[in-house]
């Protein structure tokens, strides 16, 4: 009998005591984090998490423009999730939304120039924020660690291909 490698009884087991304590840690941390900065940001610009995760996304696109579904899939949202925050930004004046003539129910988010503004405007107190809240936390050391768990932890939840939707 072939005995389980550690790599394959960890699959099967429960976290130990000590797992689950880093786990409630870095859960718990890592909200706390996401609070501050979104409160900060919410507060010196009027502007939500939410809104500024759509903002970058189309900033950094091609024609500052994507697909509704590309951009769901860039910033990690469902769609009808999407939808929902997407039409409150549409009236607010920050995005607009188009849609192809050739694909059913396909649109296209376009940076408005409201929503350019907004988002130029918020940039530099955000950064500050991160830096503030986070780098300037962490040794030069930690931040590296950092980086590399949050790359371990990405490709671990990447998509398998059967998982991805069409």
């Amino acid at each position: 009998m072939v005995s389980a490698t550690p790599e394959r009884r960890r699959g099967r087991q429960l976290p130990t005591a000590e797992e689950l304590r880093i786990w409630r840690d870095f859960v718990e941390t890592t909200e706390m984090l996401t609070s501050r900065v979104g409160s900060r940001l919410q507060v010196d610009t009027s502007l939500s998490s939410g809104d500024y995760a759509v903002l970058l996304a189309l900033t950094e696109a091609p024609d500052e423009r994507m697909r509704s579904s590309a951009l769901a899939a860039h910033i990690g949202w469902e769609r009808s999730r999407l939808s929902h925050h997407l039409g409150r930004m549409e009236r607010r004046g920050l995005i607009r939304r188009e849609e192809y003539a050739t694909v059913p129910r396909g649109a296209q988010v376009i940076l408005a120039p409201a929503g350019a503004e907004a988002f130029q405007r918020a940039t530099f107190g955000h950064l500050r924020t991160i830096r503030e809240l986070f780098v300037d936390a962490l040794t030069p050391e930690q931040l590296r660690a950092a980086g590399d768990i949050a790359a371990a932890l990405r490709e671990h939840l990447r998509p398998r291909p059967e998982e991805r939707e069409e």
